[in-house]
């Protein structure tokens, strides 16, 4: 086998971060008298069920990695996709995966990675609780700008000047960061959020504005970000660009408002930086406060252009209500939040605690924290600034804290820093409730965390992404 190859394959199981999985019988010389061996083909766009030819793309020495090329039979749990950009945007990987099936794989696959990465096994793992809105559910969605418009097949066989290549407004291509796919729909987030993404591009089109070149680090526009609130129907148009112009801002403000008086806040954000980053050095309301507000249960919370918000406020309440749950306080306990954002955790669990400590290393991230401390008159929760890549530990004995009875931690994607992982052990709580939107990096330090003493009680997964591999899981352990 080598890159390039082409195979015919039956795809037998699915694997973590969405690609089938199908396993090669590998020969071996006859006088060794061993047993042959398995060789594991990862194919990205495939279920299982599907026989297809995919083309090898890597090559390692206990698996390959392939992409179909075609179908030579199509897996019966296969559906049809909504969205007409499927297969091409990386967003929604497995939109033509029947939901009931998609929520099935995300479980097993939470329990293979706790029994390969972290070495558990006889796991108590609890139902998957799975989303009732599986489309138009996101209330945040990033769009970028560029220079380099991705070209369909049929466009590039036309072998003729395509007069708008030059202007994208959508969705990177996975694994080009300067590649974006046009688009003019989108099934996460909702119809008037399309509409202020084909109304945007339209409007700078109109005025010849040109997007940022990643290359070159010149042109004007970057990022479009839309939240909005479904539960007191706000909207936040948040435009990053790479310098100041009051009067194309005066004229994007004026048609956006004639043409969605329903926003309610609108924002410029200034980003000078040469990285691709959504958001800005600093930020110019132009409409309304510059934040917009959503509720996860009876809780209010303010939002601003930067801050972090679950994305998706109804599973968010599950979420919350899973790790609660987990966790069975009394009332009198002392918690440590970890990672803890704008406050969310803690003053979801306020009333069901005596004191509350979140920590958190973005300052802007803290400010909302405290406006939301004070917008829901929360007296026992003290948001603390700290950097979490390093000991926590001076600022608790800066403090004089006192010991946390619970640790809640909610880390992002690479998981935790050992160093934090030390500092829980020498904290020494009687439970720990662990968050994570990546089981893989959860696997691997909740492992640390039992080799230091603790004990893995039970995990349940929450679907807060319908159609994409990621998978939040929350996990149980107790001294």
């Amino acid at each position: 086998m080598k890159k390039g190859d082409l195979l015919e394959l039956d795809i037998s199981g699915y694997a973590f971060e969405g690609k089938g999985v199908a396993k090669i019988i590998k020969e071996v010389n006859s006088l060794d008298n061993a047993e042959p061996k398995k060789f594991v083909v990862f194919v990205d766009g495939s279920f299982p069920g599907d026989v297809v030819l995919a083309r090898i793309t890597k090559i390692r020495k206990s698996y390959a990695e392939a992409k179909v090329k075609t179908f030579i039979k199509k897996s019966p749990l296969r559906t049809d996709a909504k969205c007409k950009y499927f297969g091409i945007c990386g967003g929604c990987k497995a939109q033509d995966l029947d939901y009931e099936q998609q929520i099935k794989f995300k479980q097993e696959q939470v329990k293979d990675l706790f029994e390969r990465i972290g070495g558990f096994h006889n796991l108590e793992i609890q139902p998957i609780i799975k989303a009732d809105k599986i489309f138009f559910y996101r209330n945040k969605m990033e769009y970028s700008f560029s220079d380099k418009r991705w070209l369909n097949e049929d466009e590039i066989s036309l072998m003729q000047e395509i007069p708008d290549r030059s202007f994208a407004l959508g969705l990177h291509i996975p694994g080009l960061f300067d590649k974006v796919l046009d688009i003019n729909e989108c099934w996460l987030q909702s119809e008037v959020s399309n509409n202020i993404l084909n109304f945007t591009r339209e409007f700078f089109k109109n005025q010849q504005i040109l997007p940022y070149s990643a290359q070159k680090h010149t042109g004007f526009l970057r990022n479009l970000v839309i939240k909005q609130s479904f539960l007191t129907n706000e909207i936040m148009v948040n435009l990053v660009i790479s310098e100041e112009n009051e009067r194309l801002f005066m004229l994007y403000k004026e048609s956006l408002l004639n043409s969605f008086p329903s926003v309610t806040t609108l924002i410029f954000n200034i980003n000078k930086k040469l990285s691709q980053v959504a958001y800005g050095d600093y930020e110019i309301v132009s409409v309304g406060s510059g934040f917009i507000y959503d509720f996860i249960g009876k809780w209010k919370f303010r939002i601003s252009a930067n801050s972090f918000f679950q994305t998706n406020t109804a599973q968010a309440q599950k979420l919350f209500n899973t790790a609660l749950g987990f966790a069975q306080l009394a009332g009198n306990e002392v918690v440590y939040d970890l990672y803890s954002g704008s406050g969310t955790i803690p003053i979801f669990i306020s009333e069901h605690v005596a004191q509350i400590y979140g920590f958190e290393n973005v300052e802007s991230t803290l400010a909302d924290a405290a406006a939301n401390v004070s917008l829901n008159n929360v007296l026992n929760f003290e948001p603390i600034l700290t950097d979490l890549n390093r000991s926590f530990l001076p600022i608790i004995e800066e403090k004089k804290l006192p010991l946390p009875d619970v640790i809640i931690a909610d880390p992002p994607r690479s998981g935790m820093n050992p160093k934090t992982v030390k500092d829980i052990l020498t904290l020494n709580p009687k439970k720990i409730v662990y968050i994570s939107c990546n089981p893989a990096t959860q696997a691997r330090d909740v492992k640390l965390l039992c080799e230091g003493g603790y004990q893995l009680i039970r995990l349940r997964p929450v679907d807060m992404f319908p159609h994409t591999y990621h998978i939040e899981n929350v996990a149980l352990l107790i001294k």
